[in-house]
């Protein structure tokens, strides 16, 4: 009977420490989860840019929920940290972690995200510290921005007395601005955080930066940036993170965004997610290649870009010999140029330069 006894009791310790974590699964309401209660009150500051305000953000019907999501299966729901029917992640710590194939993605049919690897992340042993860091990725041959890295925690956030800045200066890749009547807000595109700066205080970091929809940075990334946000700041503890574009090919504009994340003080209990969030906007057709967009239904379309070719302040990009000046330095018409030269709009007129009809 002793002996009876002791496997009862050596099963039990087992099946408390299975999953992503220690945590209690039992409960779907999000206010129990003790991280999802702010993702109600969306911070305008994180994730977007200067195109935002408080007005912007999501609605009552974009509100996460706690979610028990499989693989393949999109909700606008923010899952929750533990992932459903999984024993602890065999991946996690390993360095076993494999990268994305769009192909396995399904088709955005109307959800901000989709969980993928059954929500198990795969950071290597290297990756999960209890100190914070943050690495940041070159752009790519064609300018792109890479992944970002970190194990965020209160020593990688802002200090109370630091203000974010500006980030405007920076167009990154499929910058093609354009204003649309069924935007909220009116502007399609954010200048999105990888590593928001609630998370790490980066500004006009051009390697943590993308051309991101509002539905992507608002409806997708910043649920879950805020789930991270509000974890750290209750138990102090970090958080291995990692966001990844996700590119086809050699299109300028991001499909999306892989993120990652998983508490290492506590094993996973309190944050294990992995999702790809879809860089798409309701009711817009955007093509990826270039970033440029359209809309049947707004017959009241600005394009920002026109705006700017007539501001005399703006910054372009120029060459020695060249006849167009260009809204961004990544723009193909600058492939085969030996150097290129900050100017403004103003100083490259009074050279007789006219826009580039590829980045304008």
């Amino acid at each position: 009977m002793k002996k009876l006894i002791s496997i009862i009791l050596a099963l039990s310790l087992l099946l408390t420490f299975a999953g992503c974590g220690d945590v209690d699964n039992s409960s779907s309401n999000p206010n129990e989860s003790g991280y999802l209660s702010s993702v109600e009150s969306v911070d305008s500051s994180v994730e977007g840019d200067e195109n935002n305000n408080s007005s912007d953000q999501t609605t009552a019907s974009d509100k996460p929920q706690n979610s028990s999501n499989i693989q393949g299966t999109a909700s606008d729901n923010v899952p929750t940290s533990k992932p459903a029917n999984s024993s602890k992640p065999s991946n996690t710590g390993t360095g076993q972690a494999q990268g994305i194939n769009l192909k396995d993605i399904p088709a955005y049919s109307g959800n901000a995200y989709v969980v993928i690897n059954n929500n198990v992340p795969g950071f290597s042993a290297a990756e999960l510290t209890s100190v914070g860091y943050e690495t940041y990725s070159n752009l790519d041959s064609l300018g792109r921005t890479k992944t970002a890295l970190a194990s965020v925690g209160k020593d990688t956030m802002p200090k109370p007395s630091e203000e974010r800045e500006s980030i405007s200066d920076i167009k990154p890749t499929g910058w093609q601005q354009k204003k649309y009547d069924s935007v909220n807000g009116g502007w399609l595109y954010n200048r999105c955080h990888l590593i928001g700066w609630q998370l790490s205080a980066e500004n006009a970091n051009s390697k943590n930066l993308i051309t991101g929809t509002q539905y992507l940075n608002i409806s997708g990334m910043l649920p879950f940036e805020n789930m991270v946000a509000d974890y750290i700041k209750e138990t102090g503890n970090h958080v291995a993170y990692r966001i990844t574009p996700i590119y086809d090919g050699n299109n300028l504009l991001a499909s999306g965004v892989q993120m990652e994340a998983y508490s290492v003080e506590d094993n996973g209990a309190g944050i294990c997610f992995n999702v790809y969030c879809y860089n798409v906007q309701p009711n817009i057709t955007i093509n990826y290649a270039t970033g440029a967009s359209s809309s049947a239904s707004d017959s009241n379309q600005n394009d920002s870009n026109q705006n700017d070719s007539q501001n005399d302040n703006t910054h372009v990009y120029i060459t020695k010999t060249g006849a167009k000046y260009h809204s961004t330095s990544s723009c193909s018409g600058l492939k085969k140029a030996k150097a290129i030269y900050d100017s403004t709009v103003s100083e490259a007129k009074s050279k007789g330069l006219t826009p580039c009809s590829i980045c304008y």
